[in-house]
């Protein structure tokens, strides 16, 4: 059920571009051909423009095509613990992953302790090397402005026990202000709640709307 429930969420709020993991992105072409099927079937010919009219509603489409955000790095992070598996917050094992708020010190002994092969040296996208691939693919997603090429002629000739630092320097770099940003707004409680409600608010009157679409298109008859 959960591709439904992606879908229906997706849909529902109008969503035009959807930030998901390469592994998810069946999901959503299953909520693109749910989009197309109704519309196409539903929203279309002169009788679904008058029961528009007769609603008092636009006659455009009842859902929004969305598309995929993948970023071409980082796109899918693998645990710490098993370079073959996908990293998860659901994961018995809170040293497989890193988390978002993990202070500086869990981080590095996460990542002193993660999981890493004994080949010499270190490099990308070899088979037999899960780990290599994945701990250089964290250490690219914190660093976005620097080449795939720049970071391999940095770390190729590095052991694990040199490369491990610098990779917890870097995540940490990168989840720094993050984290500070985290701790304001928590610390602001008003603010925080102002902007719930707002959100809460707004993402309603979408629904609402979505709804209301959805019906005039199936030719029930819209709620006063």
């Amino acid at each position: 059920t959960y591709p439904v429930l992606m879908a229906a969420d997706i849909l529902l709020y109008q969503a035009d571009r959807v930030p998901v993991g390469e592994d998810q992105r069946q999901h959503l072409e299953l909520a693109r051909d749910v989009v197309r099927r109704f519309n196409d079937q539903y929203c279309k010919g002169n009788k679904y423009k008058k029961r528009c009219k007769a609603a008092g509603i636009p006659s455009r489409v009842a859902f929004t095509d969305p598309q995929a955000m993948i970023v071409k790095e980082g796109a899918r992070v693998m645990s710490l613990s098993d370079g073959s598996s996908k990293m998860s917050k659901s994961d018995p094992n809170d040293n497989s992953r890193i988390n978002v708020l993990d202070p500086p010190k869990v981080i590095r002994d996460k990542i002193k302790k993660c999981k890493t092969d004994a080949f010499v040296g270190i490099e990308w996208d070899n088979p037999e090397r899960p780990e290599a691939t994945n701990l250089l693919t964290i250490y690219s997603a914190v660093q976005p402005d620097r080449t795939r090429d720049d970071i391999l002629e940095e770390v190729k000739d590095l052991t694990w026990g040199e490369f491990k630092p610098k990779l917890a320097d870097a995540v940490i770099a990168h989840l720094e202000p993050i984290q500070k940003r985290y701790a304001e707004i928590r610390a602001d409680e008003e603010y925080l709640n102002g902007v719930l409600r707002d959100g809460a608010d707004s993402a309603e009157a979408i629904a609402k709307m979505t709804l209301n679409t959805a019906r005039v298109a199936m030719g029930f008859t819209p709620r006063p």
